[in-house]
């Protein structure tokens, strides 16, 4: 009995042993579930309230407003458009009302495909994060979206968003530039810019090289997905505190030199020209009022993306519509170049205003024979400027030597960057003899020399260059930085920051030499034998040199004779400023391939000079061209 007794005993200690040891654990259960409980309701409080909120709450970026770009007479030339864009959170959306939800937005059997497959393969968080389905929905989708929003629950979010656009279209296309969407290379390349994936940033012209000032800063919001789905607006986040929003800071405007009136009557002068480029720059400022390339591509198209149809066609055009012909294209100038040979021949000592030369048609400079266009005689320098007579100078080269013309072709910004900062400008190119004989050593002949004196040879300069070159010739010789854009601007129209005029140099040159090159290029046009006489204005009398450039021949195309028209003629040039008395504006034309400079190119800047001076500029105060002669010195 005792041994029974015993065994009892000890069972029921054992018993009482698991009691104590379970009720233990059951305490330390509650007191881990207290304590749990009290560090996510009082300590870590923030952190579980965030995440339940991210349980209802998106957050989706703001896009910043770009800042406009206006012209000099405040026309809006690159603006904003309100575009809206449809998103899919696929994690909410009814599949089984693809179709439906499809046909509201006029999807193609492609388009459809490709979302489908997309929100089907979304994975993990990707289900729940904004998907692209369609931008910029027309009116006529945007109120299908609205008036059906109730069948796709917290499956669609409509998202208003700034759109660039252009209102002059194609003019001034290159100046302005545009936009596309940031892709993976940028993501990398720019990863300090904070960029995202879809965004727009320039591509070209002002709107690449001001993109830091145009671009703004993105805001964000997070809003509650309801059984409406998510329609974000201004009224939508109106109230929202700090911490369920930042408001976007929209870009700074940008006003320009360029003036769209002067660039349309330029655009008139070119009709029924493929191709060609012109630039207008004040005298006296080196403020940039025109610079035209023709061909262009609507930014508007390039700035929405464009077809892979629409864009070999672009690259298959023989005029090349994606270059800009005034600073990255380089060509020949001609007898544009001749003034700065005549400027390094009369610094030098070498020819003054009663040199003469006689000229029979040829030059022979050993067995080789360089040719003029006519038998002009004895000319002066006076008579060889306005009648662009090459033998003159060929025999000014003889003595003057390449590395005189050299040197003054770059005091005057040729050969050299011109500093606009836009289009990846071409520095063109001024020969030396320290070129040829790094490149052609032993190779170097005075006939170099020759072809450099009349601009043709090794050299190459852009449109915007000889600008700001014969503006230098008509100020005195002040070379100045081209001005493309005139001052910043905030979103109120308040004045940010202002840009004066920049010289680049002055020019090291004895005035009366000047005044000799500038009566001679007034000559040009006044002269009866002047190789743009027929170009002459009656209200304003205009100074400048016609240019006709060779070009290297390649055979016809038999299936293209737009290809065999631009590859077979001579550049046409037209170089100059106005008034000549007085001058206020520097004038330069290119017809590519257009034949003769007396020809094609003067009479368009008749029709552009004409144009600026008794329309586009009203009122101006323009010497008479009696008034003008009356000053003429004698010769």
């Amino acid at each position: 009995m005792a041994s029974i007794e015993l065994v009892q005993k000890a069972g029921l200690g054992e018993i009482r042993e698991r009691v104590r040891f379970m009720s233990a654990a059951v305490l330390l259960g509650v007191l881990l579930l207290v304590g749990r409980v009290f560090w996510i309701q009082i300590v870590d409080n923030a952190r579980w309230l965030q995440i339940a909120e991210d349980n209802v709450l998106r957050r989706v970026d703001l896009p910043s407003t770009r800042g406009m770009i206006r012209d000099s007479r405040g026309r809006v030339i690159a603006a904003n458009r309100p575009a809206y864009n449809v998103y899919v959170i696929p994690g909410y959306f009814p599949m089984d009302r693809f179709t439906r939800f499809a046909d509201y937005l006029g999807l193609t059997r492609d388009e459809r495909d490709r979302l489908e497959a997309r929100m089907r393969n979304a994975e993990g968080s990707r289900r729940y994060q904004h998907m692209l389905a369609r931008s910029d929905i027309d009116r006529e989708s945007l109120a299908l979206i609205e008036t059906h929003r109730s069948e796709f629950p917290r499956g669609i979010s409509v998202i208003a968003t700034p759109v660039r656009q252009y209102p002059f279209g194609e003019l001034a296309a290159h100046a302005l530039g545009f936009l596309n969407e940031v892709n993976a290379d940028d993501l990398r390349e720019f990863a300090g810019r904070d960029y995202r994936a879809g965004e727009r940033m320039g591509r070209s012209g002002v709107e690449q090289a001001w993109e830091s000032i145009l671009r703004g800063r993105r805001g964000w919001v997070r809003l509650e997905h309801d059984v409406r789905g998510l329609l974000i607006t201004r009224d939508s986040i109106a109230g929202l505190g700090p911490d369920r929003h930042r408001d976007p800071v929209p870009g700074r405007d940008l006003v320009l030199t360029l003036d769209m009136e002067l660039m349309r009557a330029i655009d008139r002068a070119f009709r029924g020209k493929p191709s060609g480029a012109a630039a207008v720059v004040e005298v006296r400022t080196g403020r940039v009022l025109a610079l035209y390339s023709k061909p262009s591509v609507d930014p508007n198209t390039m700035t929405m993306g464009i077809s892979a149809l629409l864009n070999r066609e672009i690259d298959e055009n023989p005029y090349r519509p994606r270059i800009d012909k005034t600073i990255y294209e380089s060509y020949y100038p001609g007898s544009t170049f001749k003034p700065f040979t005549a400027l390094a021949g009369l610094e030098a000592g070498l020819i003054d205003a009663r040199s003469q030369v006689t000229c029979t048609g040829r030059h022979e400079l050993g067995r080789r024979v360089f040719r003029c266009k006519h038998v002009h005689g004895p000319v002066s320098l006076h008579r060889a400027l306005v009648e662009s007579c090459n033998v003159y100078f060929y025999t000014l080269a003889e003595a003057v030597t390449m590395d005189r013309i050299a040197s003054m072709a770059f005091d005057f910004g040729l050969g050299h960057r011109s500093g606009i900062g836009i289009n990846q400008e071409t520095p063109g190119f001024i020969p030396t003899r320290a070129w040829y004989a790094q490149n052609y050593p032993g190779q170097f002949r005075i006939g170099h020399t020759l072809n450099t004196a009349i601009g043709q040879g090794n050299v190459r300069v852009t449109v915007l260059q000889l600008a700001m070159a014969y503006a230098a010739l008509a100020n005195g010789g002040t070379l100045f930085v081209p001005q493309l854009v005139s001052r910043v601007e905030g979103p109120d129209g308040t004045i940010i920051q202002t840009f004066p005029p920049t010289v680049r140099r002055q020019v090291s040159v004895t005035p009366a030499h000047l005044s000799m090159i500038t009566n001679a290029l007034a000559g040009v046009i006044s002269d009866a034998h002047g190789t743009a006489h027929a170009a002459q204005i009656a209200e304003v009398d205009v100074a400048g040199k016609t240019g006709t450039a060779q070009v290297s021949r390649i055979v016809r195309d038999p299936t293209d004779p737009r290809r065999s028209w631009s590859t077979q003629r001579d550049h046409a040039w037209f170089a100059g400023f106005a008034p000549a008395a007085s001058p206020e504006i520097a004038v330069v034309l290119l017809v590519e391939h257009g034949g003769s400079g007396g020809h094609e190119a003067a009479p368009l800047m008749t029709q552009v000079v004409r144009e600026y001076f008794t329309r586009i500029r009203p009122g101006a105060p323009i010497p008479s061209v009696a008034t003008w002669r009356a000053h003429q010195p004698r010769r």
